[in-house]
């Protein structure tokens, strides 16, 4: 038997103004998509924002459904969005902000295996952007980081 332990590093901010302009911008557009999610049942806005190599920032929200458990996370409404309308164009970093907790946020388990179906679909890691309503950021380097022993194609073959 052998225990093995998984860790992973990432780094913490106390508030936006300690990042650089890139990511700072990437963190306020999705500030400003979450005050556009339709939350009308949780009331827990969450908005993201993904650069792309192509330079184009593309902004997503959670959007819900009386018929729980139909509604869509932020991560793969806009994710879904971007890989339909941007096929052939890489994601590199994607801010997630959730302006209704104070609490570090992170994506969903569901969330966090379609961020690694994405870096496999394009073979590169996404950096996440992880804020709160208090400031606080946290910079994941990858999804890997955030779903040890995760499921994938290359199990399928």
């Amino acid at each position: 038997m052998k225990k093995i332990n998984y860790q992973f590093e990432y780094l913490k901010y106390d508030n936006l103004s300690e990042l650089d302009t890139e990511r700072k911008n990437l963190v306020e557009k999705s500030m400003e998509a979450a005050q556009n999610a339709y939350v009308p049942y949780s009331h827990f806005h969450v908005g993201a924002a993904v650069l792309l190599d192509n330079g184009e920032i593309i902004t997503g929200n959670n959007q819900e459904n009386a018929s729980y458990p139909v509604g869509t996370c932020a991560e793969r409404t806009l994710l879904s969005y971007v890989h339909a309308n941007f096929p052939g164009n890489k994601k590199l970093i994607l801010a997630i902000s959730v302006p209704d907790t104070d609490k570090d946020v992170s994506p969903c388990g569901l969330c966090r295996q379609t961020l690694l179906e994405y870096e496999n679909i394009q073979g590169q890691s996404i950096e996440i952007i992880l804020h709160n309503k208090s400031g606080s950021v946290l910079i994941i380097p990858s999804a890997s980081a955030l779903l040890p022993l995760h499921f994938d194609s290359e199990m399928l073959s």
